[in-house]
């Protein structure tokens, strides 16, 4: 239980480097939250800040992903990189160092299945790139990406302990996304290429 524990905190502490704060400061000498959708992401600097500070904020965040749940399988097995992997995505989407205000954990969740389930990793991020180049909604794609995820695993029979870890990442990653939910059905959820204004 012990090695568990430990697991969860430094997954939960790497989920709180938030790479989109921090070059958002760097580059930009702002505090991303305070602009665009005010969501510590890589979406909202790729709007605020333009393509190369994204991409390193997305590849910072999958990183610690993956880091995450190679630490957990270290320390605890199967069952550790499984709370390393929800930690870091709790960590990731409510940090404490930045009062809970976090992102919405795609890219983080991209990143700790990459050492569980490679060919699942590319499965989903295709369905996801797909349907974010056909609508040119971010969001839209992220999430049905994340709700593939828990269906795919069923259908391959993957272990039960599984399934219920892909379901939990689905829905905290539909539950982060509930505010873009409401603004597609409203029709006026934003586009990839729009800029949002300052908070």
């Amino acid at each position: 239980m012990i090695k568990y524990v430990l697991v969860s905190v430094i997954a939960y502490l790497l989920g709180n480097f938030s790479t989109s704060y921090l070059i958002s400061r760097a580059a930009g000498k702002i505090d991303i939250r305070k602009y665009g959708s005010g969501n510590a992401g890589s979406t909202n600097v790729l709007r605020v800040l333009g393509v190369k500070a994204a991409a390193v904020a997305f590849l910072g965040d999958l990183l610690k992903g993956t880091a995450a749940v190679l630490i957990g399988k270290q320390l605890g097995g199967s069952y550790g990189e499984i709370v390393a992997g929800i930690s870091v995505v709790l960590g990731h989407n409510w940090p404490v160092f930045l009062k809970f205000k976090g992102g919405k954990g795609i890219a983080t969740t991209i990143g700790l299945m990459i050492p569980i389930d490679p060919i699942m990793v590319l499965l989903i991020v295709a369905a996801g790139v797909t349907l974010i180049v056909i609508t040119r909604y971010v969001s839209l794609g992220s999430v049905m990406g994340v709700l593939i995820y828990p269906i795919a695993m069923i259908a391959t029979r993957k272990p039960l302990e599984y399934i219920i870890f892909s379901i939990i990442l689905s829905a905290m990653a539909v539950f982060k996304h509930r505010s873009n939910l409401e603004r597609l059905l409203k029709g006026t959820e934003s586009k990839l290429g729009q800029k949002k204004k300052t908070l």
